[in-house]
């Protein structure tokens, strides 16, 4: 997938699942890993900047698989900015979509 592609979209994806369930850096490093390709230390500094922003919070939980694990939760401000940048998606993917298909229909 063209890397201009999905910075774009990793931001998106981090909110959509963190608002289904909190999760720490390795974990959301996997479950976006079963779709899209992608680097940890892509991942790291996006949680950094939206837990600044303060659309997570965070938490230290035990592990017993090692030391415990930092997770991050979606705050309110953070579902808020979640379903505007859903909304902005849906609205883009449509018209580049729409865009698409009508280019492609006369080739």
């Amino acid at each position: 997938m063209n890397v201009q592609f999905k910075k774009g979209v990793l931001e998106l994806c981090v909110l959509v699942l963190i608002s289904a369930k909190d999760q720490y850096g390795y974990e959301l490093v996997q479950n976006i890993s079963k779709r899209i390709d992608v680097a940890e230390g892509t991942i790291y500094p996006l949680l950094r900047r939206l837990t600044r922003e303060e659309y997570f919070t965070t938490y230290l939980a035990e592990s017993s698989e090692g030391p415990s694990r930092k997770y991050y939760s979606l705050t309110e401000k953070g579902r808020t900015y979640m379903h505007e940048l859903v909304e902005q998606w849906n609205l883009f993917s449509r018209s580049v979509d729409e865009l698409i298909e009508e280019v492609m229909k006369d080739e």
